[in-house]
């Protein structure tokens, strides 16, 4: 079973030389985080924005990556996997490689994004409004990819110690971590979207000028 997802190719019409992956929180879709790729003004990029596997347990249309409900979060594992297999897959697919490729997430998208992206080679993680879920699977010394965490010093879904939380347990594993606070509750804002934009050109140093 593969993610389904949709994308966004290039705005400048030539073939996409990096590629951006944006996973959305609990209850959204696919279509939630669609808007981003505009507003990030990559365009060389393609955009890929997948549905979690699971359907949402109270929000019509909603889809989640595990259930936040159960004690285990149930789910959790089955996602891990999917996503794995799928991002491995996304090379062939779309002829851009690992290290091209930029994964983010919002909330339990962001969550996602640690989980998994430091066991690949990627170019670089985003989460916004996230948290450590979890332990950290293995992470391999090839990866270590930098990443940005981005979050509401008012959030009232994902508290700020739970971003501080994971700023410390990543940096403490030698990876490269860009933290920065917001005035802002559980939501992303036009300056959040700036910092991400100059943290993911920092983080393919080959991009197209």
């Amino acid at each position: 079973m593969s993610l389904k997802y949709i994308q966004l190719l290039p705005t400048n019409g030539k073939p996409p030389t990096h590629l951006m992956i944006c996973l959305h929180g609990w209850g959204a879709n696919l279509h939630d985080l669609a808007p981003l790729a505009e507003a990030m003004n990559l365009p060389n990029f393609q955009f890929l924005f997948p549905d979690a596997p699971f359907p949402h347990p109270h929000v019509p249309g909603g889809k989640m990556w595990y259930d936040l409900e159960s004690q285990d979060y149930q789910g959790l594992a089955e996602s891990r996997q999917m996503l794995i297999d799928w991002l491995n897959s996304l090379e062939e697919t779309t002829g851009i490689a690992r290290s091209h490729t930029i994964l983010s997430g919002f909330s339990q998208g962001g969550a996602m994004t640690l989980d998994v992206g430091v066991t690949l080679p990627l170019a670089g993680l985003v989460s916004m409004s996230g948290y450590l879920h979890s332990k950290l699977q293995p992470i391999p010394k090839e990866s270590l990819p930098p990443i940005s965490i981005l979050h509401g010093k008012h959030d009232p879904i994902v508290p700020i110690a739970a971003a501080q939380k994971a700023r410390d347990t990543l940096t403490a594993l030698g990876i490269d971590v860009k933290y920065q606070e917001f005035n802002m509750a559980h939501e992303i804002k036009p300056e959040v979207l700036t910092v991400v934009r100059n943290f993911v050109l920092d983080a393919v140093h080959d991009y197209p000028a």
